[in-house]
């Protein structure tokens, strides 16, 4: 008997770099994400920019709304496209939501869009609940970045010389 193996996409998974650069993510969040025809093609050729995006969680009625996100509009479907910055309705259970819209009344706190991918042929959005970083933490993220890089390179010298 075969053993099934979950299938590998060959999409590639969109990820926004600069959201772990600007802020200290608390806690993710896999959710679906509605998409159109056209959206769903643009999605699968990479063409979605997750950098300006937010997502704002209101309680009454509990939803989920995704502002700001770019999505390309796909050249051969012709006249027929989407708008590429539409609000779009994300996908998660109620008490995620109430929890989600509980932590950004906090000051300082937002919800920004991580990575965009397919899982089983939907397509996924993790989300984050973020804080700020001040400009310190930023450089001292640099740093810690650095002093790794510079450790691994001493490294693989090291063991170059040896073998």
């Amino acid at each position: 008997m075969a053993s099934h193996k979950p299938k590998q996409s060959s999409e590639a998974k969109i990820e926004n770099r600069k959201a772990r650069y600007q802020y200290h993510i608390q806690d993710t969040l896999e959710c679906g994400i509605k998409l159109i025809g056209t959206e769903v093609r643009s999605v699968r050729n990479g063409q979605v920019s997750l950098a300006e995006g937010y997502i704002r969680a209101t309680e009454v009625p509990p939803t989920l709304t995704l502002h700001g996100v770019h999505i390309a509009e796909y050249a051969p479907a012709g006249p027929l496209q989407h708008n590429p910055t539409r609000v779009r309705t994300l996908l998660a259970h109620r008490r995620e939501i109430r929890k989600l819209a509980d932590r950004t009344r906090e000051k300082g706190v937002t919800i920004l869009p991580l990575k965009m991918y397919f899982l089983r042929g939907r397509a996924k959005l993790l989300i984050g609940i973020a804080r700020g970083k001040r400009r310190a933490d930023k450089r001292d993220d640099l740093a810690k970045r650095q002093a790794k890089r510079d450790i691994d390179r001493a490294m693989s010298q090291r063991l170059r010389k040896r073998g």
